[in-house]
């Protein structure tokens, strides 16, 4: 329900806002504000993009758990989209999903309702380590190829034509 009436809320304050803006401005001069924030957003997207992968490849390296660069990442994409999206509204939104400490508060909120979920269950991934087996032999091999593997050997294994 609401994703519903964020789907039928969002284009009316888009509308509005266009009006008002249009009406204030002018035709012109708020296409031109559209278009310049698109652009704008594109470049920081992208810088922020590429900041967010070294910091997943470092934390990958380092052996840490990737989760935050992962979270921003996609936090950062979804700034992207709105910022590409026509409107004052959503270029408000993404914006401020550009700045750290407005990630950050969106990453708690979003924990904390993860968290108190009475839906959520941990589970181990690491599967039990098993003894090893005594009687198991390490040895080393070398694959023999055949001179002639067009007629099958005597080996058991294959008829005799």
């Amino acid at each position: 329900m609401p994703l519903l009436i964020m789907f039928i809320a969002i284009p009316i304050i888009e509308i509005g806002l266009f009006i008002q803006v249009g009406g204030w401005l002018g035709l012109w001069p708020t296409l031109g504000i559209v278009v310049l924030t698109a652009v704008i957003g594109t470049y920081l997207l992208r810088l922020q993009g590429m900041a967010a992968l070294a910091r997943l490849q470092n934390s990958v390296q380092a052996g840490q758990s990737p989760m935050d660069p992962i979270v921003n990442g996609a936090l950062i994409l979804v700034a992207g989209v709105l910022l590409l999206t026509p409107g004052f509204f959503t270029d408000a939104i993404g914006f401020a999903l550009l700045t750290p400490p407005v990630r950050a508060m969106v990453i708690k909120w979003g924990a904390a309702r993860f968290v108190n979920s009475s839906s959520v269950v941990f589970t181990s991934t690491t599967a039990p380590q098993r003894p090893r087996d005594p009687g198991a032999v390490d040895g080393d091999f070398v694959v023999l190829d055949d001179d002639n593997p067009a007629t099958p050997g005597n080996s058991g294994w294959t008829k005799p034509k």
